[in-house]
């Protein structure tokens, strides 16, 4: 007789925080409409119970789309087994200015203090048209393979 599958678990509210938090590269999808959603990688910060906060030139056609949308997802995953994935949707809101220091500290997240520094001072030029972009979170998707099956 055949095995029934089960499916992994979904993370508890406060695991899918905490692992949110951590420093992965999310993937942001954004709806547009004659086309498909806009996917690609990005770098966010994220404090649990709090926005997730993402940073990117205000001219780009992703800001342009993220504004016409109102609303944004963010998928981070881990990529070697146990899989974990945690999904986060909902509205945004958009902060018009970006600091030296704000983009060195997204910057230090995923590069250390050292190289995130080095990055901000390499694209100074791009500070003055930068913007944040805050989304909180309305609904969550997650899986957790960790302890599975």
């Amino acid at each position: 007789m055949a095995q029934e599958l089960t499916r992994p678990p979904q993370m508890p509210m406060d695991a899918r925080q905490k692992y949110l938090s951590e420093a992965h590269v999310g993937i942001l999808s954004v709806a547009r409409e004659e086309q498909g959603p806009l996917s690609l990688p990005i770098w966010y910060s994220y404090e649990p119970g709090e926005e997730i906060r993402l940073i990117t030139r205000g001219d780009s056609p992703k800001a342009e789309i993220i504004r016409r949308a109102g609303r944004v997802t963010l998928c981070v995953q881990s990529p070697e087994p146990p899989y974990r994935y945690v999904t986060a949707e909902g509205p945004i809101r958009i902060q018009d200015t970006v600091t030296s220091a704000e983009r060195e500290a997204l910057a230090a997240r995923y590069l250390g203090p050292e190289f995130g520094a080095m990055f901000v001072q390499a694209t100074a030029e791009a500070t003055p048209i930068m913007i944040a972009v805050y989304m909180r979170p309305e609904s969550w998707l997650s899986q957790d393979q960790t302890n599975w099956p």
